[in-house]
C-alpha cells in the first residue's frame, strides 16, 4: 500500500483546522474478563463421558477491581484504563490486561462501545469494552494505581420476559436481566437489574439496555457486565469456537462439554454436543488417568477449522 502524501493545499487546510470546535470525550477501555475456575485451583482428574458430573465443580467467574479512589470509591469495577496518546484502543486493552493479570496471550475482542454522557461523573468518557478470556488459575492478579483489590467473582444472570408484542412488520420486546456476582471468600455480593428493550422494524433489530438497579458496581459496569456475558453466551451458542479460549492446550471432551454447559447454564446431550464440535477438535496420542475411572483421551484444537 502506497503512503498517502498531502498536497500543499491540504497541508495548509490541516494547519488552519480547529479541532477544538467540537466537544472531545476522553477515551477509555474496560475489559470484561472471564474464566472458568474451581474453588481451590485446578485439580485435574479423569473425566469420562459417564462420570463428568462427578468432577469438581468449576464455575464461570469474572474479574473485578475494588476502587480505592473517587469516584465510586470502594465499589467494584471492570479492569481498564484511559488511552494514551500514542496507542489505539486495542493497545490500551492489551496493556491494561497485562498490567493487571500478567496475561499476554488472552482472547481479546471488542464487545461494545458505551458513551452515555452521564455514565461517569468526571465528564464525557467513552468506553470501548473488550471481552477477554483467560486461564484465571494460572494468572497473577495485580492492582493498578486507582485500585487496591482484585478478585474473581462467580457470575450468574437470570432472564425474565416482561412483554412481547408482534405486528405485521414490527415487533417489540422487553426483558429484565437479574445479574448477581458473588465472592465467597470475602462474602461480597453485587446485584443489578438490567432492562433490555428490543425493537424490530422491517426485520432490523435495535437493542437498548438500561440499569434499573445496581448495588455495588461502579459507573455503568453492571450494564456492561451483563452485555458482555450475554455476548459470550451468544457466541458459545452460535459456533462455539470462543469457548476454546477458556481451555488448556489439551483437554478431554468432557471438560470441553462442561465448559459449554457452564457458560450456557444448561445441560447438553453428549451425542449432540460432540457432533457440533467434532470438526473443531483433533485427537492427540495422550491420555489422562485417575483413580476409579477409565482413561480419557486428550484432544486439542483442530487448527484447520479455526484458521479460515
Amino acid at each position: 500500500m502506497k503512503a498517502y502524501h498531502m498536497s500543499k493545499e491540504e497541508k495548509e487546510f490541516i494547519k488552519k483546522y480547529d479541532i477544538t470546535k467540537y466537544d472531545q470525550p476522553s477515551i477509555a477501555t474496560d475489559m470484561a474478563v472471564f474464566s472458568i475456575m474451581g474453588e481451590k485451583g485446578d485439580e485435574r482428574q479423569v473425566r469420562d463421558a459417564e462420570n463428568y458430573r462427578k468432577m469438581p465443580e468449576r464455575k464461570l467467574k469474572m474479574l473485578l477491581i475494588k476502587r480505592a479512589s473517587y469516584p465510586y470509591k470502594d465499589c467494584w469495577a471492570l479492569p481498564g484504563g484511559f488511552c494514551r496518546k500514542d496507542e489505539d484502543v486495542y493497545e490500551t486493552a492489551r496493556r491494561e490486561l497485562i498490567e493487571e493479570t500478567n496475561v499476554k496471550n488472552a482472547y481479546l475482542r471488542l464487545a461494545g462501545i458505551f458513551g452515555d454522557v452521564d455514565r461517569d461523573p468526571r465528564g464525557w468518557i467513552v468506553s470501548h469494552t473488550f471481552l477477554a478470556l483467560i486461564d484465571g488459575e494460572s494468572c497473577t492478579l495485580r492492582a493498578g494505581s486507582d485500585a487496591w483489590e482484585a478478585r474473581w467473582f462467580e457470575v450468574e444472570i437470570e432472564k425474565k420476559e416482561i412483554e412481547k408484542i408482534c405486528g405485521a412488520d414490527t415487533a417489540s420486546m422487553e426483558n429484565e436481566y437479574h445479574l448477581r456476582l458473588f465472592n465467597a471468600e470475602i462474602q461480597t455480593e453485587l446485584t443489578a437489574v438490567i432492562q433490555e428493550k428490543k425493537e424490530f422494524r422491517d426485520y432490523h433489530e435495535t437493542v437498548r439496555y438500561e440499569i434499573m438497579d445496581s448495588q455495588g458496581f461502579a459507573f455503568d459496569h453492571a450494564k456492561i457486565s451483563a452485555y458482555a456475558l450475554l455476548s459470550l453466551r451468544q457466541q458459545a451458542e452460535d459456533d462455539g469456537k470462543i469457548v476454546f479460549d477458556l481451555m488448556r492446550e489439551t483437554f478431554t471432551l468432557t471438560e470441553l462439554q462442561k465448559a459449554f454447559e457452564t457458560i450456557l447454564d444448561k445441560k447438553l446431550l453428549a451425542a449432540n454436543f460432540r457432533r457440533k464440535i467434532g470438526e473443531y477438535v483433533a485427537e492427540t496420542d495422550k491420555m489422562v488417568e485417575g483413580a476409579g475411572h477409565r482413561p480419557a483421551r486428550l484432544f486439542q484444537r483442530n487448527l484447520e477449522a479455526f484458521y479460515q
